[in-house]
């Protein structure tokens, strides 16, 4: 069940980005009177799924979900129509109109996908406001993994600023150490003092291709005790609402290294606490079972999200600003592909990648986020300048603007064909690392 619920999400994010990317062109082809012979969601090799037609328009559904098309009358596009370009141009033909406005008829798909986030986004700051992890609540600092050890973090590190921009969200702190191409520099607080140091960009970089930064760090979580359930805890002393802050010689103490590291290396022995109740300090020997455990229950309500509200009014640019930021975080990263020192590209996923990115359960603002994120890598990758793509085509007529020279019919037509063969490639490789990860993880 959960692989239908993942793939019902998948197919009607894609429908709706995929229409509305066509629908810009289409309405902005019509505007300026330029016939579209056809309007389809995915594409329709050999036979649709399903089809109509309204006046000079074709309308349909395709059965191959790699996107979408508007065939329009006049241009070397994706349907490879080389008879109707061998006949005398027609008024309202694509190539009959001015470059201006053939550039906007290119343009308007990715323009369309833009305002879709900017829509979504705007709704979902209106509907469920921001909920987020404040970073001056991680009052006890955070547990690093192995990859941030070596970047120089230390558990129970306070992180401050990140190149000298103080960090509000828990989430901004993973972000800023992924989106880079250089060094960053860090501020903590370490053991009440501020401590400083930079991380190379070769750490950063393994860790991203490593994929370390999932689980690169965690809010510290004091191990506090909600109940006592084990008999001998309680005749020990342990009670309700004392923090453990010491084992033995070990100060560290949090919930991950009390159950994971200090608890385990004693069981079946007695463990040495000093805990803190109502300001006190208080010492004692409380029995390990073999299993590790004391027999209690560590509170687990520790840090509560914090919720920005906003009103309509608030939203609108708030959503935008979300969109806009958006869009600059994604073409980082995708820079961060095209440098081969990098090896990003090894990260590239095909269908089944973009499919898990969505929840197993229904989730109406997962499934919205994911689809306004999903707008903004359409719109990005659509205006690069590879022919076939609508950045492809824009180039080419934007060319003409500046030098008033039109490219030929036979050049755009092998520019097509080049631009498929490197998206092709692309598919392949993309997809490729989909079944691949899948052996090998």
């Amino acid at each position: 069940m959960d692989i239908v619920i993942k793939v019902v999400q998948f197919f009607m994010s894609l429908s709706l980005l995929v229409a509305i990317h066509e629908f810009g062109h289409f309405i902005v082809a019509r505007m300026f009177k330029i016939r579209v012979e056809k309007f389809y969601i995915f594409f329709d090799p050999w036979f649709s799924l399903f089809k109509w037609k309204r006046g000079d328009t074709e309308y349909g559904v395709g059965w191959l979900p790699l996107g979408g098309y508007v065939k329009i009358a006049g241009m070397i596009d994706e349907s490879m129509d080389l008879e109707q370009m061998q006949a005398p141009v027609q008024p309202w033909e694509f190539r009959a109109k001015p470059a201006w406005q053939r550039f906007l008829v290119m343009i308007a798909g990715v323009v369309m996908n833009i305002l879709l986030a900017m829509m979504i986004y705007s709704g979902i700051r209106y509907t469920w406001g921001e909920s987020y992890f404040a970073n001056e609540d991680a009052k006890w600092g955070y547990v690093f993994n192995e990859a941030g050890e070596r970047m120089g973090f230390k558990d129970g590190d306070k992180i401050i600023s990140i190149d000298d921009v103080k960090i509000d969200d828990v989430n901004e702190i993973r972000q800023m150490l992924l989106l880079t191409k250089d060094d960053r520099h860090v501020v903590v607080e370490r053991g009440g003092a501020e401590v400083d140091f930079t991380i190379p960009f070769d750490e950063l970089l393994a860790m991203r291709r490593n994929r370390e930064y999932e689980d690169l760090y965690m809010l510290r979580v004091p191990f506090v005790i909600d109940s006592v359930a084990a008999p001998a805890a309680l005749e020990a002393g342990l009670l309700a609402g004392d923090e453990v802050v010491a084992c033995g010689s070990r100060t560290d103490i949090d919930v991950v290294t009390m159950t994971e590291q200090i608890l385990p290396a004693i069981k079946g022995d007695t463990a040495h606490l000093t805990v803190l109740r109502a300001g006190e300090r208080i010492e004692l020997r409380v029995p390990v079972n073999e299993e590790g455990k004391m027999g209690v229950i560590m509170k687990a309500d520790m840090f509560q999200p914090r919720t920005r509200t906003f009103s309509l009014l608030e939203a609108i640019p708030a959503g935008v600003n979300m969109a806009i930021d958006t869009v600059v975080d994604y073409w980082e990263q995708l820079k961060l592909i095209f440098q081969p020192k990098t090896k990003m590209y090894e990260e590239l996923g095909g269908f089944i990648s973009i499919g898990n990115i969505f929840p197993s359960e229904w989730d109406w603002l997962r499934f919205w986020s994911m689809t306004a994120f999903l707008s903004v890598m359409l719109a990005v990758l659509n205006i690069l300048p590879i022919p076939g793509l609508d950045g492809g085509h824009a180039l080419f007529t934007l060319w003409e603007m500046i030098t008033g020279r039109k490219a030929s019919e036979k050049f755009l037509e092998v520019m097509q064909y080049i631009g498929f063969a490197i998206l092709l490639a692309l598919v392949i490789y993309a997809n490729g690392n989909d079944i691949y990860r899948l052996f090998t993880n």
